[in-house]
């Protein structure tokens, strides 16, 4: 009989994490597991990508609650107090003036909670994948049976909202903590030292063989431009650091330089990346693509791969870019130096224009030093049978 296990996450979303999720699921044994994705709402545009041998849930009811949960609850207890539900928005107030004095939401969740049953199913591993999410978190802990539970953490927690008295107390009842840097993972367990044992370093896995297929089958760059393609893939978002790609794109193309950057992703920056685009005049030179659940003909294709990302856990796109040997220029994020040897297969600036515009003109000027790059890139240290084997055996 299969095992049964859970990955819980808040939806399908094109992303790190959720891409990290699906290249995952690929790696584990068919005949010996049943995988079931238990997601807050259906939405995303990788939700056509989940195999179709694994169960698709959702948490009904997440809409009668997403507001609470996810907007400030002063403006919904004035909200609620219009609508002459003065009980209920003096409960939520209540709430959370407690959970500020405690630093600990674990007593809102449960309100939130308090009409839904712990799911029927039972499991044999259960995991909180989207986190730090303290809701998912509490979630599985509270809301799924399961004989092991696992924390899973893709973020630099020093870098996002974090609440370690809420992590200590939760993290410490699950079975694991994954991490997916060793960087990150020393990040988290100096801010809660308790569950220093619980924890492990889990690498985001890449599929070698699935990207350089995927690569062949995308569109690829459309236009006929014959100088260099600058790529950057991920979110439209300040963490992502595609500002500062817009302001290096302006000193390249002002000192004269044969070049296009390209930024595949969609988020909430997008406009205000836009102005910027067309403050500085470069609207058919720095070119947003939008969202696209397959990258890899991009990437494939360009000449320079830049990761100008303020802040990551470990970056998966990075991976991609190395598993199709591109020149690459990252910031030196969290995890960073775990893929790339600086000057070795790649160059590792720090988090700011200059360097990241250095680095380019290096290797724009220096063809010898992009094909060294390209010929120390390969996809040998993809180890996902090992990463998978952490997992399994939990």
């Amino acid at each position: 009989m299969k095992k049964k296990m859970l990955f819980m996450l808040i939806n399908m979303n094109i992303g790190g994490t959720e891409k990290a999720l699906l290249n995952m699921i690929n790696e584990i044994p068919k005949d010996k597991y049943e995988v079931t994705i238990f997601m807050l709402e259906e939405y995303g545009g990788f939700l056509n990508y989940i195999p179709s041998n694994v169960k698709v849930e959702y948490f009904i009811g997440y809409e009668s609650i997403k507001d609470l949960l996810n907007k400030p609850p002063q403006l919904m207890s004035y909200h609620l107090l219009k609508k002459g539900k003065i009980l209920k928005a003096i409960c939520i107030l209540f709430l959370h003036i407690i959970t500020k004095l405690l630093k600990d939401r674990s007593i809102y969740f449960r309100y939130l909670l308090r009409k839904y049953l712990t799911l029927e199913e039972e499991y044999e591993i259960a995991v909180a994948y989207d986190g730090p999410m303290d809701f998912i978190s509490y979630f599985v802990l509270k809301k799924i049976k399961a004989n092991k539970k696992i924390q899973w953490i893709h973020f630099d927690i020093t870098k996002i909202g974090f609440n370690p008295k809420f992590a200590s107390k939760v993290y410490s009842k699950f079975e694991k903590v994954f991490v997916v840097s060793n960087e990150a993972r020393n990040k988290l367990i100096d801010r809660v030292p308790r569950i220093k044992e619980k924890t492990d370093i889990f690498l985001n896995l890449a599929t070698p063989k699935t990207i350089k297929s995927q690569s062949k089958k995308g569109k690829g760059f459309t236009d006929q431009f014959d100088g260099l393609r600058i790529l950057t893939v991920g979110r439209l978002s300040g963490e992502k650091g595609q500002d500062l790609a817009i302001h290096t794109f302006k000193r390249l193309v002002n000192d004269g330089y044969k070049v296009k950057w390209y930024c595949i992703g969609e988020g909430n920056s997008r406009k205000n990346y836009e102005r910027l685009i067309e403050q500085f005049d470069l609207k058919d030179k720095f070119i947003l693509l939008g969202s696209d659940p397959n990258p890899y003909s991009y990437i494939a294709q360009c000449d320079i791969y830049v990761q100008p990302s303020r802040h990551e856990g470990f970056c998966i796109t990075l991976a991609e870019a190395k598993c199709l040997k591109k020149p690459i220029v990252t910031t030196n994020f969290t995890g960073a130096q775990e893929q790339i040897k600086n000057r070795e297969n790649g160059l590792i600036v720090s988090i700011n224009e200059n360097e990241i515009y250095n680095a380019l003109v290096e290797l724009i000027n220096n063809e010898d030093l992009r094909k060294r790059f390209t010929e120390n890139l390969t996809s040998g240290n993809f180890q996902n049978n090992d990463e998978i084997q952490k997992f399994l055996i939990v």
